[in-house]
């Protein structure tokens, strides 16, 4: 039950091999790892050469240009072979089950889409957990956004291919929607089976671009008029806020 490993590369030469390292610790083993290099300008290259030439299961692609992350997922969403889709960014870490317990929980249950609770970490040190709920719909996504893409899989027998929409950010937030479009629910696993790297640099970790990326996924992607845009926005902030008294509260 082969599960394709979608993980775009850009100039990640101080962590990459660390993510690699997760993907070849998994107690499952039947994966294929797909790595997009998108026109890095660091020796991030020779690491990923390295790793195709080692395992059979690596595939490296190189863009000819800098294209971005949506692009450079969708092409590996392309080349992939697996019945299962699965998304790891070239800083992020699974867990040694994470795939074992997620392939199991959809096939038992015949989920089309699911994802997983994971830690988040800061200099090797775990800063807090992301809890998800047992399942979410279309609506509910659209006011909190519980979906890691480094824990997200759906099911291409059920799905079909589906690709990222080609917007400037949150494009996985955008491809979760679409797929709650197709169908009623994703399903969580309560469980931490990844952990998330937190960077000053990313664009999550800079709240003001992130409300205004959200913003624009509700007015140009769901094409939401202005009350809606406004209802679901407002869900966005409160959601938002309480996750940050929470996160400090537990310190």
């Amino acid at each position: 039950m082969l599960v394709s490993i979608i993980t775009p590369v850009h100039n990640a030469y101080s962590l990459i091999e660390e993510t690699i390292q997760s993907i070849l610790n998994q107690t499952f083993t039947d994966w294929e790892l797909i790595l997009i290099d998108d026109y890095s300008s660091d020796m991030g290259i020779h690491i990923l050469n390295k790793y195709e030439e080692l395992d059979p299961r690596i595939h490296l692609f190189e863009n000819p240009k800098n294209m971005g992350a949506a692009i450079s997922r969708n092409k590996g969403i392309e080349m992939a072979k697996g019945r299962f889709i699965a998304f790891l960014d070239s800083d992020d870490l699974w867990e040694p089950n994470k795939l074992e317990l997620q392939v199991k929980f959809m096939l038992e249950n015949n989920h089309a889409f699911s994802f997983t609770g994971y830690h988040k970490f800061r200099d090797n040190t775990i800063v807090g957990q992301q809890l998800v709920p047992a399942r979410v719909t279309h609506e509910e996504l659209l006011k909190t956004c519980s979906i890691g893409c480094l824990t997200a899989m759906y099911d291409t027998d059920q799905l079909g291919k589906v690709f990222m929409p080609i917007i400037s950010k949150r494009q996985d937030f955008a491809l979760w929607l679409k797929i709650l479009k197709m169908i009623p629910y994703a399903y969580g696993i309560n469980q931490p089976l990844a952990r998330y790297r937190l960077r000053d640099d990313s664009i999550s970790g800079n709240k003001f671009k992130a409300a205004r990326y959200q913003w624009k996924v509700y007015r140009d992607f769901e094409n939401l008029n202005l009350f809606k845009s406004c209802y679901y926005f407002a869900h966005y902030a409160f959601f938002g806020v309480l996750k940050t008294y929470l996160n400090k509260a537990k310190k």
